[in-house]
């Protein structure tokens, strides 16, 4: 699709938002209030609502058409697959953290997420589990182990969210989806996200050159900003 899929837009701008953390509460729905905030961006600007990537970009939507995807598994192979999945293991059955549930490694189509407590802990054991880490820093030495573990494999540890961190191939962050937007040839990129420190899944696209990056806390944060800098106040 042509850039006069956006020509309706008074603004020839691009706004990029992470999800939990930044237009939800972990795991939990929108607002009505950031939604109707979010349709009323649309009109001015190309929004989230046009373009949907999940996993980084590696699968991607615009305008509700799908575009080409990556393979995490075909990048790697299952041999090396395999290696890394059986050590993650082995260390999630020695980890003794308070408290552990269910689904500790999620396989999806361009990475692999692992969570030390298991992603099917409840909302109020993901939010002991947050503070919990923030203390005893758990997922940061699980990824300092497998980032000297498997050096040579070409993949990046990427903190995010409350009770995980993603495994994915060096450049495939979230700047991988900007690839997906060039041809539209947008003024600005704007990106709103929670976990823009380093090390944080919202870092790298945050930090590049390319894109205005805002850093926030909440979803409450989200809104002000976004009223600040593209309505009236």
């Amino acid at each position: 699709m042509s850039s006069s899929a956006f020509a309706d837009r008074p603004q020839k701008k691009l706004v990029l938002f992470d999800v939990d953390g930044t237009l939800t509460p972990a795991r939990q729905s929108a607002t009505p209030e950031i939604i109707e905030l979010l349709r009323a961006l649309r009109k001015k600007q190309a929004a989230q609502f046009d373009y949907t990537f999940a996993e980084n970009g590696l699968t991607a939507y615009k305008l509700g058409k799908t575009l080409p995807s990556q393979s995490f598994i075909k990048f790697l192979g299952e041999d090396k697959y395999k290696v890394l999945v059986n050590f993650i293991l082995h260390y999630l059955a020695d980890l003794d953290i308070p408290i552990k549930r269910g689904t500790f490694i999620e396989f999806r189509n361009g990475m692999v997420n692992v969570s030390p407590i298991g992603r099917n802990a409840t909302t109020a054991e993901r939010h002991e589990f947050e503070a919990y880490d923030k203390k005893a820093g758990v997922r940061a030495a699980f990824v300092k182990v497998l980032q000297e573990k498997f050096a040579d494999y070409g993949l990046t540890f990427s903190i995010g969210g409350q009770i995980s961190f993603d495994i994915f191939p060096t450049g495939w962050d979230k700047t991988y989806c900007l690839q997906h937007v060039e041809d539209e040839q947008f003024e600005e990129i704007h990106f709103f996200g929670d976990k823009t420190h380093k090390g944080g899944n919202d870092y790298e696209i945050y930090s590049d050159s390319r894109t205005i990056g805002h850093s926030v806390s909440s979803p409450a944060d989200t809104m002000q900003l976004l009223k600040e800098l593209f309505f009236e106040v």
